[in-house]
């Protein structure tokens, strides 16, 4: 398998369809053999169903894979990990907040970095929603200040790595909570001296459904998370 896609969701019913021939469409020109695995926290409205009632397209691999015990966006990545098998991996919300317009870019980025984000912070990105846009800027700033971090996105969330690269890494130890993940994934990678590269993205708002996010509980999450790095010390 060239390409597997990770697809975490919880009630998202009314987006998984589209999202899923949009990430068919757009990767369809890059060849090979690609997975597509959706890890739903079994969500009552149905998302699991719609997922099975789709017909991959040829060349495409379509895997629904429900967890009625767990949940977590962070955990149901790392379990779309353990079951992935592709060499190049791409992780992206299910909500369209993420482009599939920017798949294939983030994985050729892998040719030649080891982590490639889609970031809101770079010139060419941004977000449709100004007020999320000023907050994640501030926190971006906070977390690059406290890490000493050029990364300008460090709770993107979108992202391509190999799998092999992934496999490094303690992922019970990065995989845990919300979006805190992907600060804990960023800071390990630079700490490990791997190539890290930002691409542009504009996050659109939510087609349907609504936000898991919470702001305050994320605020203090994030916050607690970036001082436990600053004082991170490897095992010896």
């Amino acid at each position: 398998m060239d390409i597997s896609v990770i697809l975490p969701t919880y009630c998202e019913s009314g987006n998984i369809r589209l999202l899923i021939e949009a990430i068919e469409d757009n990767l369809a020109p890059s060849g090979g053999e690609i997975e597509i695995i959706v890890v739903d926290d079994a969500s009552p409205d149905g998302t699991a169903e719609v997922v099975r009632s789709i017909p991959p397209l040829p060349g495409f691999h379509l895997q629904c894979l429900v967890r009625p015990q767990e949940r977590g966006l962070a955990s149901a990545i790392k379990y779309g990990i353990e079951h992935c098998s592709g060499e190049r991996v791409l992780v992206m919300d299910t909500d369209f907040n993420h482009s599939p317009d920017n798949l294939r870019l983030m994985a050729e980025g892998l040719d030649q970095f080891d982590l490639v984000i889609g970031s809101r912070f770079v010139k060419g990105g941004g977000m449709e929603d100004n007020f999320r846009y000023f907050c994640s800027l501030i926190f971006n700033l906070f977390i690059r200040a406290v890490l000493w971090s050029p990364v300008n996105d460090s709770l993107s969330g979108f992202f391509a790595m190999k799998r092999t690269t992934l496999q490094v890494f303690d992922l019970e130890y990065i995989f845990r909570g919300y979006g805190e993940y992907f600060i804990r994934l960023v800071f390990l990678t630079r700490r490990a001296g791997l190539k890290v590269e930002e691409i542009p993205v504009f996050y659109t708002l939510r087609r349907s459904g609504e936000s898991k996010s919470h702001f305050g509980s994320m605020i203090s999450d994030y916050t607690r998370t970036a001082l436990a790095l600053w004082a991170y010390r490897p095992k010896s």
